[in-house]
């Protein structure tokens, strides 16, 4: 049992560290924002009820050091850190120091973390519970001589994949021996670059894959499902536009997609929110795990939208020592949900980041539309981040009605000053495929060369 606790830091930036804070505050506790000097005057730092400064505008000496968001913790004597996504939030080690300084880590405990987190132990931990992987090697791949031996059974193409990898960086596609032997190498240094960890392991390569995902909520002694997501929509491995439910899987599949993740978590005892990835192969009807996200997902809210659950304040309430406040016949399906990323970059100039001064915003509201974000008119977005300016999430009673209200919600949309994907989005929701769900996580990429997009007119349409 933990330690109650009446404030949380929130080792956070941007929309999420917002959701965090309003999670927290409906829960009565008091709230600690971080920040760095480029985001000295961003919502999360107005909103919060304290803010303390942790070091210059680049993560590696503000968001990502451990030393001096702890630090913070300690010195405004809040009793729990909240790490939402990305920066620390799947650090081993990081929730690891939070325990031991006496704090509470807002998420799992860092064995779940170090097994799950490591996308080749997750694979090892998937096959001892049972659950269907994608074929591949069975844990990290030493070196090009046993990636080419192991490929001759796995079969070509096959993907090389970053075991710390996140975001869809570290990822490789060899088509021949010739390519493998020589995208091996590529592989290692950009994960070593990019994750400090240069390990890799193989996985079949799904050519029209569907990208689908879990969403499962544990106390460290039951853990529950909420249902999918449907994630296919991406550009360069980055999630664009997300779906719940997923249109390609019928209720058996659902069912059983559902359970074999529930198998999974269960065998690390898993506490909080996390998320289990699967690719679903539409002409097989197979679906393969592919890695666990330790962690809430940028995606979280259309799960939230079609169960009605606060996904975040449930995270905290566990962290406060409470058991789940539900029942897996409580949780049932309602609707349709979709969820557009709205970013600071110019679709038209190859997604150039589009940062500087948002001079105006204007907000859609109605029924069943929600927009997480951290914007206001006259805030400035920094170049140093990732482009995510918010999420538009609508909720109707099925898809083309989800469809229709995402339309409405989009021409409602504005943010001034700065470039964003609104074009794709108002494109995409009109798209003859996306609208009957003909999609697959390679789709954007060929759309994209497809239908060229145009710079809008005038800034005020975003």
């Amino acid at each position: 049992m933990f330690p109650a606790f009446n404030k949380v830091l929130v080792a956070n930036r941007g929309e999420i560290a917002v959701r965090i804070i309003r999670a927290a505050r409906e829960l009565g506790l008091t709230t600690v924002a971080v920040y760095s000097d480029a985001d000295a005057e961003s919502l999360a730092v107005q909103m919060a009820d304290e803010a303390v400064r942790i070091g210059p505008a680049h993560a590696s000496k503000s968001y990502l050091s451990m030393d001096a968001v702890l630090q913070a913790a300690l010195d405004t004597g809040a009793g729990a850190v909240h790490p939402g996504y990305g920066f620390l939030s799947e650090n081993a080690a990081f929730a690891e120091r939070v325990e031991q300084a006496g704090l509470v880590f807002v998420g799992p405990t860092p064995h779940a973390i170090r097994t799950m987190g490591d996308k080749a132990a997750a694979r090892a931990a998937a096959m001892a519970a049972g659950v269907p992987t994608v074929p591949g090697s069975v844990g990290v791949v030493e070196d090009a001589e046993e990636a080419v031996a192991l490929a001759r059974g796995i079969g070509y193409p096959i993907m090389i994949k970053a075991s710390a990898g996140g975001g869809g960086r570290g990822i490789r596609v060899a088509a021949d021996e010739a390519a493998l032997r020589q995208q091996f190498v590529l592989a290692t240094t950009e994960a070593q670059a990019a994750f400090g960890h240069g390990a890799v392991y193989l996985e079949r390569f799904i050519r029209r894959a569907r990208h689908i995902e879990v969403q499962i909520l544990g106390d460290g002694q039951q853990v529950l499902h909420c249902f999918e997501r449907e994630c296919s929509l991406q550009r360069r491995r980055q999630k664009v536009w997300e779906e719940a439910p997923s249109a390609a899987i019928d209720a058996a599949t659902r069912a059983a997609l559902c359970e074999s993740a529930l198998r999974l978590a269960r065998a690390v005892s898993y506490r909080g929110a996390g998320t289990l990835e699967y690719l679903y192969d539409e002409d097989t009807g197979e679906y393969f795990f592919i890695e666990m996200n330790t962690r809430i997902q940028v995606e979280h809210p259309i799960t939230e939208m079609v169960t009605g659950i606060d996904l975040v304040r449930e995270m905290l309430r566990v962290a406060l020592g409470h058991p789940l406040s539900l029942r897996q016949e409580d949780i049932r399906l309602q609707g349709a949900a979709i969820e557009v990323r709205i970013n600071a970059e110019n679709p038209a100039k190859g997604f150039a980041p589009s940062p500087g001064r948002v001079s105006g915003l204007r907000v859609p509201g109605g029924p069943g539309v929600r927009f997480d974000s951290m914007l206001y008119a006259g805030y400035t977005v920094p170049a140093y981040y990732d482009s995510l300016l918010g999420k538009l999430i609508v909720h109707d009673v099925d898809r083309p009605s989800a469809l229709r209200r995402l339309r409405r919600a989009l021409r409602e949309l504005q943010v001034e000053g700065v470039q964003t994907t609104l074009p794709l989005h108002q494109a995409l929701s009109c798209d003859p495929d996306v609208v009957a769900a003909r999609f697959h996580t390679g789709f954007l990429e060929s759309w994209l060369t497809d239908n060229p997009l145009q710079t809008p007119s005038t800034e005020s349409v975003a």
